[in-house]
């Protein structure tokens, strides 16, 4: 293996990308316009490895605003054609500008009278000439040693691909909230979308008991509820204190007197709350600072509605 060779292509790839500094043009500007007004969808076509480059771009771009599919060149005049509207935007990926699937494509996209854009290192060439708008992502050289697999040139692509999808980000004021949306799967997206109310038991999945209730039997609500804690609510069935396993073995260290007690005597009086509306991922930072393990759920009245678990936050992907 040649390490010298390895750090030769890296240097390559990076001097191709940071030429492609000088190519931020008008055409370039016009093309961020185009696909930010666009009322269809952005269609990136494109063959063999610049073709995968391509998927990528399209779905970089459905992922931050932008409605997009990749359609591949060769399959569009086998009826792929038929997902292309003259509302979308086209974008046509060719490294030599000569790829002949690619370039058939043009007198069908006329005919359509959708938008077009070369994504292309040959600005003389058939796709460059016959497209509305070029973007130049020419290299001086190749990382391949035998000048034949495309290294360079992709990556150089890829990069320019990123650099119009950011700047569609930014024209069209696209959030992390956005993101998350996109996203749900992902740990972004638990922590931006999920809240408290999703994720906090309820019903008979916690403890709730009166304040007149024995701790022994208060014991007995926590195990049914398979839960850490017991939350304590008066006869107006307002939410007074909670009880926990810390509460218990601090009294048990003066007595076995404290399971005969009611619970509203050895209970931790107004304990921290959250609210059902705020983010899990709230919550979760909260319990961490805190240093605690359950927090009683309140709605906007005040009123018990639930118990948030640390574990079930856990389970949830929460922690970072």
């Amino acid at each position: 293996m040649s390490l010298k060779r390895a750090r030769e292509v890296l240097e390559i790839e990076a001097a191709a990308i940071k030429a492609l500094i000088k190519n931020i043009d008008k055409d370039f500007i016009q093309a961020v316009d185009a696909m930010a007004s666009c009322k269809g969808r952005v269609i990136v076509a494109g063959m063999g490895k610049t073709g995968i480059v391509g998927r990528k771009l399209s779905a970089t771009l459905s992922s931050t605003g932008t409605p997009s599919i990749y359609m591949h060149s060769a399959e569009a005049v086998h009826g792929d054609l038929g997902q292309v509207t003259r509302d979308d935007v086209v974008i046509l990926i060719s490294s030599s500008g000569e790829t002949e699937e690619t370039v058939r494509l043009l007198p069908l996209l006329k005919k359509i009278k959708c938008q077009t854009i070369a994504i292309t290192g040959g600005i003389k060439s058939s796709l460059a000439k016959h497209c509305d708008l070029v973007i130049n992502v020419g290299v001086d050289r190749e990382g391949c040693p035998l000048g034949l697999a495309p290294m360079a040139s992709t990556t150089a692509t890829l990069a320019m691909g990123d650099a119009l999808a950011a700047c569609l980000i930014d024209r069209k004021n696209f959030k992390r909230e956005d993101f998350a949306f996109f996203h749900p799967g992902g740990s972004l997206g638990r922590r931006l979308l999920l809240t408290v109310e999703d994720i906090m038991r309820k019903g008979t999945y916690f403890a709730k008991v009166r304040d007149t209730a024995l701790v022994k039997d208060v014991l007995l609500s926590i195990t049914q509820a398979r839960c850490g804690s017991a939350c304590v609510i008066n006869a107006k069935k307002q939410f007074v204190g909670i009880f926990t396993d810390g509460d218990l073995r601090r009294h048990l260290e003066v007595g076995a007197g404290v399971l005969t007690q009611r619970v509203d005597e050895v209970m931790t009086k107004n304990p921290m709350t959250i609210s059902k509306d705020r983010l899990a991922a709230e919550a979760f930072d909260i319990l961490t600072q805190k240093k605690v393990d359950e927090l009683p759920v309140v709605d906007a009245k005040g009123a018990l509605v639930g118990l948030l678990d640390v574990q079930d936050l856990l389970k949830a992907g929460l922690a970072r």
